[in-house]
C-alpha cells in the first residue's frame, strides 16, 4: 500500500489555527499518545534515516506536552519551564549519518531531558507527509496552493496550483516572506508568469530536477545548494528557498494541536529566531 493511498485525508478534521492551548486538565499515558501518532502518521509506511516516536523515556503521565521544530536546548529548557512531560518535535536527537556516542552537545541535552523526567518524541518523514497535519500540507494551507498530486520518493513532493494574485514570482516571494516572515533566497526571471508549483519542505533541493520534469514552472523547498542556481538558469524553472526552519514550523503545530483536541492536553508551541 502507498503512503497516498493509506492515509484518508476526508476522515481527519484538525484546526492547525491555534498554537498555545493553555487551559486543559486532562491526563494520558505516553503509551497512548505514541500509539494514536503512530497511527495517525503512520510510521510504518515509511524508510527513514531517524527514528519516529519515542527517542527519550520520562514521565509514564503526560498532562503537558512542548511543541518545537527541533529538540534544541533551547527547546528543552522551555519544556522544562513549562512543567511539561513531553517534548514533541519534528527533529529528534539521533540521525543514522551521526556518530552513535553520547557526549558533548547530545549528552547535555538528554542529560536536561532526564534531569526534569521530560519525553522526547520526533517525528520526521511522517510528518513531513501527512495530507493534513504535514509540513508540506500546513505550509500549502498557508499560502493558499491547491495540491493535485503526491509523488517522487516516498510521496515526499508535492504539486499543485498557485492563486492568481501570486503567479510571478515577485508576487509569489513576497507573499512567502510575509507568510513566514523570512525573505527568501529566489533564482529566476522576477516577472516570470508562474501558474504550477512544486514543493517539499526542509532540506529538499536534490527533489528540483524531479520537479522540473513533472512541469513545474517554480519549486518551492527549506534550502539552496549551489547546484540548483545553475539548473534554475538552465531549465528555465524558478527555485525558492524559504528557509528549513521556515517551512517546517506548522506540522509540529498541527500534530500537537490534534492531539490538545484528542486528549484535552496542555500543548504550548516553542519557536526560535533560526535564519536557516
Amino acid at each position: 500500500m502507498t503512503k497516498s493511498s493509506a492515509m484518508k485525508k476526508s476522515s481527519l478534521h484538525f484546526d492547525a489555527a491555534q498554537t498555545d492551548i493553555r487551559e486543559r486538565n486532562a491526563m494520558s499515558t505516553r503509551a497512548q499518545i505514541l500509539q494514536w501518532c503512530d497511527e495517525t502518521l503512520q510510521t510504518a509506511q515509511f524508510k527513514d534515516y531517524a527514528p519516529n516516536g519515542l527517542q527519550v523515556e520520562g514521565a509514564d503521565e503526560i498532562r503537558t506536552i512542548v511543541t518545537a521544530v527541533t529538540a534544541s536546548r533551547a527547546a528543552i529548557n522551555f519544556a522544562a519551564a513549562c512543567n511539561a512531560q513531553m517534548l514533541l518535535v519534528h527533529h529528534g536527537m539521533f540521525w543514522k549519518s551521526e556518530p552513535p556516542v553520547i557526549t558533548g552537545w547530545k549528552k547535555q541535552r538528554i542529560a536536561a531531558l532526564l534531569a526534569h523526567n521530560i519525553n522526547l518524541a520526533g517525528y520526521h518523514l511522517p510528518l513531513d507527509a501527512h495530507p493534513v497535519l504535514g509540513n508540506n500540507a500546513q505550509l500549502a494551507q498557508r499560502l493558499g496552493w491547491t495540491q493535485t498530486a503526491a509523488f517522487g520518493e516516498q510521496n515526499l513532493l508535492n504539486i499543485g496550483t498557485l492563486p492568481e494574485d501570486t503567479r510571478t514570482l515577485d508576487a509569489l516571494c513576497a507573499r512567502i516572506e510575509q507568510t513566514l516572515g523570512r525573505k527568501p533566497v529566489a533564482v529566476g526571471n522576477p516577472k516570470s508568469s508562474l501558474h504550477t508549483v512544486a514543493w517539499c519542505t526542509g532540506g529538499a533541493q536534490g527533489y528540483f530536477q524531479q520537479a522540473a520534469d513533472a512541469g513545474a514552472d517554480v519549486y518551492i523547498t527549506g534550502e539552496i545548494s549551489e547546484a540548483q542556481y545553475h539548473l534554475a538558469r538552465e531549465t528555465g524553472t524558478a527555485f525558492i528557498s524559504a528557509g528549513h526552519h521556515a517551512t517546517e514550523r506548522y506540522g509540529v503545530q498541527a500534530l500537537g494541536n490534534a492531539l490538545a483536541a484528542k486528549f484535552g492536553l496542555a500543548v504550548r508551541f516553542f519557536d526560535e529566531d533560526n535564519p536557516a
